[in-house]
Parts: C-alpha cells; structure tokens; sequence
C-alpha cells in the first residue's frame, strides 16, 4: 500500500479516482535534471477504503506544500518498460508525435486498453 500524490491543481482528478481505478507512472527523465529515461515506473489501482476513511482523496496537512492524495496498491512485481514499444499501439500515444505534451499535465485519463498493455509490459521483466 502507498499513496498516489498531485499537486494542488490536481484536487478533482484525484476525487474523481475510485476503487480499482489504475494509476500508472511515467517518468521522462531519471530527475528533473536527470537523463532520458522514458519509461513506466510504477503501476496499481486505488485501494479499496478502509470502513473509518470516506474515500475521498486526502491532503496533506503539514507545511506550505500540500498536495492530494489517495491510498494505492502498488503492483510490486511490475519493473520499469519502456514506452517506446508500445507508442504505436497505445491509444493516446499513436499517430499522435508530439504524445509526450500532453503527460507534461501531471494526471491524464487513459484507457483501459492502454492500463492493459502498459501492465503486461510492466510484468515481463
């Protein structure tokens, strides 16, 4: 169990999330500075809601940064993949070559054919 975390802007996208709804992870880079990397780095669904928590997403309540949260279960056999493989055959990334604007958003909506293909892909380690 962890968390899925976003920045203040991202308040409703996270409240919108729900029981086994997918969260993936892509990261460009190995840090903001970092190398390319271009890979999916973590993967799960929102945890089911303990019977005292409402559900809903949660924010941080300690300093002056505070983001939004929700319970995930990460899947901690996944291994980090490689987008490439998969450009031409994910829905929001084919025939689309400028793909990579639209993940500068933070959180998107992809399908479930995409979370599909980006699992097995994570699992073949």
């Amino acid at each position: 169990m962890g968390l899925a975390q976003a920045s203040h802007g991202s308040r409703a996208a996270l409240e919108d999330m729900r029981e086994s709804d997918g969260v993936v992870y892509y990261s460009p880079r190995t840090g903001t500075d970092g190398e390319t990397l271009r890979e999916f780095t973590a993967i799960g669904w929102i945890a089911p809601v303990p019977l005292d928590r409402t559900g809903q997403a949660g924010q941080a309540r300690s300093g002056s940064y505070r983001p939004w949260r929700h319970q995930v279960d990460y899947d901690t056999d996944a291994v980090a993949a490689s987008i490439r493989p998969l450009l031409t055959v994910l829905e929001f990334t084919r025939d689309d070559p400028n793909w990579g604007y639209q993940l500068r958003r933070g959180l998107i909506e992809i399908s479930r054919h995409d979370y599909d293909l980006i699992r097995r892909q994570m699992r073949r380690g």
